[in-house]
């Protein structure tokens, strides 16, 4: 008589230990981690400009000595770069795995798609502007598109897009951290974060009429003229 073999388990990591994560994950992560405290002192200085374009820029100036260090600057690039490769190859993954994509993660690919877009878009314009055009990317740089026609037709959605897309892609992350919790504190959490996303854009939209100091219905966004934005001082 022939006895079965015994069933084999596979290994489990040792308890308290997570399982391995693939290795643009981790990269993925961590590059998330540098480039969240970039755009919490990014969007802190876009509010103070509540208190007028001269309060900005003073906050700008000090923000710019932070993350235009020559040792910082690069690493801030570089997060950047790793976001983009790393996220690139997880939706990649993503999509040609054999399982079907729950909801969660297909909008989690789809915003991280939008988000690594706008990224590329905004992150390369801004570094044309300095180095090719020596202009200084302040308040007057990020409102002209809006006040030229017929840019605004394109830099409304964009902002509005690129932001949604950051406050989605962040709610995605989320709920996976509270994936133990409850299903009711998960949509929470995905609303909370979705929600923050469309109040920077409103307040975005805010400060703009109150640097220009008209109602922000009444705020133009196409062909209404502004300062140009001025070329680069030696301290700029």
């Amino acid at each position: 008589m022939n006895t079965p073999p015994p069933l084999t388990l596979p290994a489990q990591p040792p308890l308290g230990h997570p399982p391995a994560t693939p290795w643009h994950r981790r990269l993925h992560r961590l590059g998330a981690r540098v480039l969240v405290a970039f755009v919490l002192l990014h969007l802190l200085n876009h509010l103070t400009a509540l208190g007028g374009v001269a309060t900005h820029q003073q906050v700008l100036e000090v923000l710019r000595w932070i993350y235009r260090h020559p040792w910082v600057e690069p690493v801030l690039l570089l997060a950047v770069l790793s976001q983009a490769a790393s996220g690139s190859r997880a939706a990649w993954g993503a999509w040609r795995a054999p399982k079907r994509l729950g909801t969660v993660e297909r909008i989690q690919v789809l915003s991280g798609l939008v988000l690594g877009s706008f990224l590329s878009i905004h992150v390369s314009a801004v570094l044309a502007a300095r180095w090719l055009q020596g202009l200084d990317t302040n308040f007057h740089f990020a409102a002209a598109g809006l006040h030229i026609a017929p840019f605004g037709w394109f830099f409304a959605p964009y902002y509005f897009v690129g932001v949604s897309a950051l406050g989605i892609h962040l709610a995605c992350a989320l709920w996976w951290r509270l994936a133990h919790r409850t299903a009711a504190q998960r949509r929470r959490a995905a609303c909370a974060a979705t929600a923050a996303a469309w109040s920077v854009r409103y307040r975005r939209r805010c400060t703009g009429a109150i640097a220009w100091h008209r109602p922000w219905w009444r705020l133009p966004v196409l062909g209404s003229a502004m300062p140009v934005p001025r070329r680069c001082t030696p301290h700029g």
